[in-house]
Formats: C-alpha cells, structure tokens, sequence
C-alpha cells in the first residue's frame, strides 16, 4: 500500500476480525467520543453497551464488508469499516483515530485502505459514506480526500451529512 502522507510512516493498515479483542476496544473508544462530543457529556458503560447492541459492527467482515485496523510497532492506533451496500456501492463506516495518532496522516491511510478494499474485494465502483455536523475534523478530511456531498441515502437519525467518492 502506498503511503500518500510522510507522516503516516511506519502506519499500516489491514483486515482485522471485527470480534478480535483489540477490534472491541477500538470499537467502545469510537463510540464513546462520538457519545462525549454529541451530548457533550462523559459516558458511561451501561449507555455504551445500549449503543453498540444499537449499532452492531458484526457485518464488517467478509462477504458483507472488513473491518481493518491501523497499526505501528504492533500497536493499534485505528479503525474503519467497509460495508457492501450493492453491487457497485460500499459505505465508510466506523472511523476512528485514536488520539496519540491524529496529525500523523492515519486517518487519509485508513480511508485508502478502505477504499483498496472496497473496489479489490468487493467490485465497489463508488464509497458512500455518512457523518454529523458536529464532526468538523471528518468532514473536511473526506472533502480534502476528494468525496463530495450527496443527497441522504439512508435514514441515519446521527447523520447529517453524507458523501460519496468514485473509486476508479
């Protein structure tokens, strides 16, 4: 895989099961900002297990997505998912950047790799991908990524904006 951004050297991103242990801590860290930054609160356990029995990550693997985590020296700094929405059409899902590994270009490596992802195993020809108002750091990765505003096409009570980018 090609690094785009000399900050992300020494990142890497791969498949990793959705179930494995260090998927489910990933998982409960992403869950747990977006909570924080939407009610503008801490979180606690009980509502956390309520939001991931809510929004269950077990179709990011094969053949209705991947699930795929960003390393370096062995240690996980992030994830994102690959959901198969049709034929021609997959979704970005589960985008997360722990802390320590913000400003270091993970996050444009684990879109890149979603996207490898996307149209090498599962014949997407475009990524969709939804997000809220409030996630101003994301929205303006995926714009800088080359994915542009759609009209809404799912009914997402948590997403406010929804883009799509070809991937030729």
């Amino acid at each position: 895989m090609t690094i785009h951004d000399p900050r992300a050297a020494g990142w890497t991103a791969g498949a990793h099961p959705v179930s494995g242990p260090e998927s489910a801590a990933l998982l409960r860290a992403y869950y747990t900002e977006l909570i924080e930054r939407y009610y503008g609160r801490p979180t606690d356990d009980e509502e956390l297990a309520a939001v991931l029995a809510e929004e269950p990550s077990d179709d990011l693997t094969p053949p209705t997505g991947e699930f795929l985590v960003a390393r370096r020296d062995g240690r996980p700094g992030g994830c994102v998912g690959v959901r198969v929405l049709d034929g021609a059409t997959s979704e970005l899902t589960r985008m997360y950047v722990a802390p320590p590994a913000r400003g270091l270009g993970v996050a444009a490596l684990l879109v890149g790799a979603a996207e490898r992802v996307a149209r090498e195993e599962f014949g997407a020809v475009r990524m969709r991908l939804d997000t809220r108002k409030d996630l101003v750091e994301a929205r303006a990765l995926y714009a800088r990524l080359g994915y542009t505003e759609i009209a809404p096409y799912n009914d997402s009570p948590y997403a406010d904006h929804w883009f799509e980018k070809p991937l030729r």
